[in-house]
């Protein structure tokens, strides 16, 4: 008896072993301790989530950690040791975590890390992905950062030295080298980033570690209650599609499922990720009031994408609300403002701006459109943030 047990230890050994490796490249690479994840494997990402208690949505955060932090704390979502706090809160985060900053792996592993002791608590964090996680898995990188590429350089050697010792295991499968097939120069790039780059491409390419672990979990289209969450926008075409069906797309994408090239609706002008027709300073009301009416029960689309140098608004009626503030340090140093929908305290915009904390107008739950409206409407007499190009 005491043999097989024994035995049945000796077996497990393998997993323990190569968990605890994990732990330490994910502690080397980015400082943080992740709580462990589900035994199984995780669910398809979602499409349609009810309507929450208390909704939370964050726009793009674009590799600046310490504006993501502060983002998360003015909506009370974690603490000053950066633990969560937000208990049973839905929380959207709209995608562009990568380019122009230097924190990109560090903030996809603080949004993680949340994750995981957001569902302790009955919480969900969902991130989604916008046009520039579908650049870096396609290798465009034309707005990473110096910092940026450095800090896949710095992931890249605790990824291959955790391999290593993994290797040191017999009964462990053999590890593949991620740089395998990775190219060695890139034209029209300094010698000295050539590294960098290739370890971006390691890491992010359709398959690559960080894609198949991180973005192959997030979602594109995404519906919570009355409101519908893209990056971009969305299009007639797009429902007539299918949001879930563009959902799995995306994510078999990140997993290696269909080539170097994004699936077609995260391709061109009027891709979900990069539209702007209704982010810019030009809304095409009528247009949107009918992609509206055809997703069932959605009264508002909210988005990123397009910096409003303003702050949060919402246009044609709030069915049209802008949320990303231009708040990294790369997109000009915004104020970070998130967006909150409250069934008790209404629609709020909660502000670092101390000249407006605690003085945004609450409405009743049924009133969600007139009180976002009121905050809106008192646009012009904000300060401006800083101008930047969108």
């Amino acid at each position: 008896m005491e043999s097989e047990k024994d035995n049945s230890f000796c077996k497990q050994i393998p997993d323990l072993f190569s968990s605890f490796v994990d732990t330490f490249v994910d502690f080397s690479v980015s400082g943080l301790f992740l709580l462990p994840p589900p035994s199984s494997p995780p669910p398809p990402p979602p499409t349609r989530l009810p309507s929450p208690q208390r909704l939370i949505a964050i726009g793009d955060l674009h590799g600046d950690l310490k504006k993501s932090k502060e983002a998360l704390r003015i909506a009370g979502l974690i603490d000053a040791s950066d633990r969560y706090t937000g208990g049973s809160a839905t929380v959207i985060q709209v995608g562009d975590i990568m380019d122009r900053g230097g924190d990109e792996i560090k903030v996809i592993y603080l949004m993680e890390k949340l994750k995981r002791e957001a569902a302790r608590y009955g919480g969900r964090i969902v991130t989604m992905n916008g046009n520039h996680e579908i650049m870096n898995v396609e290798g465009d990188f034309r707005f990473a950062t110096r910092s940026g590429v450095k800090e896949f350089r710095v992931w890249l050697y605790w990824f291959r030295e955790g391999n290593k010792m993994k290797s040191l295991c017999k009964r462990l499968e053999p590890v593949k080298d991620p740089l395998d097939g990775v190219r060695v120069t890139f034209r029209g790039v300094r010698k000295k980033y050539h590294d960098g780059f290739r370890a971006r491409v390691a890491a992010l390419r359709p398959n690559g570690p960080i894609s198949r672990r991180f973005f192959s979990q997030n979602v594109t289209v995404l519906v919570v209650g009355d409101s519908i969450f893209v990056h971009g926008g969305l299009l007639q075409e797009h429902v007539d599609y299918g949001l879930e069906k563009i959902n799995r797309e995306v994510s078999d994408w990140f997993k290696g499922l269909y080539g170097r090239f994004s699936p077609q609706h995260c391709r061109g002008k009027n891709a979900v990720v990069w539209l702007r027709k209704f982010s810019d300073g030009n809304c095409d009301c009528s247009s949107l009031e009918h992609v509206l009416s055809t997703v069932p029960g959605v009264k508002r689309m909210i988005m990123g994408h397009t910096i409003q140098t303003g702050g949060i608004n919402g246009v044609c009626g709030n069915k049209a609300i802008r949320i990303d503030v231009g708040m990294s340090k790369g997109c000009g140093g915004g104020l970070p403002e998130v967006l909150e929908i409250d069934r008790i305290a209404g629609v709020r915009i909660l502000t670092s701006n101390t000249l407006y904390q605690g003085i945004q107008e609450n409405v009743d739950v049924m009133m969600e459109e007139e009180g976002l409206g009121m905050l809106v409407n008192k646009q012009h007499d904000r300060p401006r943030q800083v101008e930047v190009k969108a």
